[in-house]
């Protein structure tokens, strides 16, 4: 090789390494910006919250009976506020989850006839927004932008919890994250930088003094106890084996194997991810719930998946001492 070709191919590499290191230090100022972008909507959060004055809430009656009492569990999960669809939009979302938890009231009710149900406990599963920029073309399926989907949601899940509290002596509440909440591209920030778990702060600024625990972290599970019982909450997208229908088999390995010692013990799992309503038996006898999304006419779904689930949402009633599901109910939405 030439002096002038070896000097020629070392200036390119040197070239290469400045263009890498400028691109590397944007990227530092881009991830910087964004991160300073996050810690800023939970300062504003908290600060519209503290001149937000209490919501006042008239204790429920507490009727006396000798029987066992039971625990509510309402698992609220997929509700793609944002999402635009022919029958769905963010009006519809929230008239289908008060219908929801009207009817979950409706049926604590018949269930308070036999015995006590004092105690609601919300499960808050992820992907309760639309987002923005999941997937290309996104922005043409959605009826409001990310800062609208976000006071919406935590609007609507105040007014849930609110609810609750008119109507059970405790109520409490577990959060996890969904992928669509993600802010920016895969990868760009940790998963748990999340617009779901911006919403649930917000809702727990404005009304967590009405619940006995808000249980929330940057954890990609939660685990939670009803007594004796002891449940796991994931989003559902965890389990990445997919080939065009809901990955019964897969989502079954992937439980098994965490109850084999992989995080600590659980009796069931519950996720939602899915948007279609059903149950699995785990080989420990535990059982996986999944939940199904109170959206419809999901184009996605009707096109890759060849189905469309009916809006629901699930309510069970936990018997704390037995620890287990002593009554179930996929409540439909449309």
């Amino acid at each position: 090789m030439a002096l002038s070709d070896e000097l020629g191919e070392l200036q390119t590499i040197d070239q290469l390494r400045q263009a890498l290191k400028r691109s590397n230090e944007l990227n530092i100022k881009l991830k910087h910006k964004t991160g300073e972008l996050v810690a800023a909507v939970y300062q504003a959060a908290k600060d519209a919250a503290l001149a937000t004055p209490p919501v006042k809430v008239k204790p429920p009656t507490v009727r006396g009976s000798s029987k066992k009492a039971e625990v509510a569990l309402l698992h609220c999960t997929d509700w793609q506020l944002g999402k635009k669809t022919v029958s769905y939009d963010k009006e519809t979302c929230r008239k289908r989850i008060e219908r929801f938890v009207d009817k979950a009231i409706g049926i604590t009710e018949i269930q308070r006839k036999h015995h006590p149900v004092n105690e609601a406990v919300l499960l808050l599963g992820g992907d309760m927004v639309e987002g923005i920029g999941i997937f290309p073309g996104q922005a043409y399926e959605v009826d409001s932008l990310l800062y609208e989907q976000l006071f919406e949601v935590s609007q609507i899940i105040s007014s849930v919890v609110i609810n609750l509290a008119q109507n059970f002596k405790t109520v409490r509440v577990v959060c996890e994250y969904g992928n669509h909440g993600r802010i920016g591209r895969r990868g760009d920030l940790a998963a748990s930088d999340n617009i779901d778990r911006i919403a649930y702060q917000i809702a727990r600024n404005q009304i967590g003094y009405l619940t006995k625990d808000w249980q929330a972290s940057d954890n990609w599970y939660q685990i939670f106890d009803i007594g004796a019982y002891r449940g796991l909450l994931v989003h559902g997208d965890e389990i990445k084996s997919f080939g065009g229908n809901t990955p019964a088999f897969g989502i079954l390995r992937k439980v098994n194997a965490w109850a084999s010692g992989v995080i600590q013990p659980f009796n069931d799992c519950y996720m939602g991810h899915w948007h279609t309503p059903m149950s699995l038996t785990m080989s420990n006898a535990g059982r996986i719930f999944v939940t199904g999304s109170p959206e419809s006419h999901n184009e996605y779904a009707r096109e890759f998946v060849a189905a469309t689930g009916i809006p629901s949402q699930r309510l069970h009633f936990i018997d704390p001492e037995k620890g287990r599901v002593a009554a179930e109910y996929v409540v439909w939405l449309d």
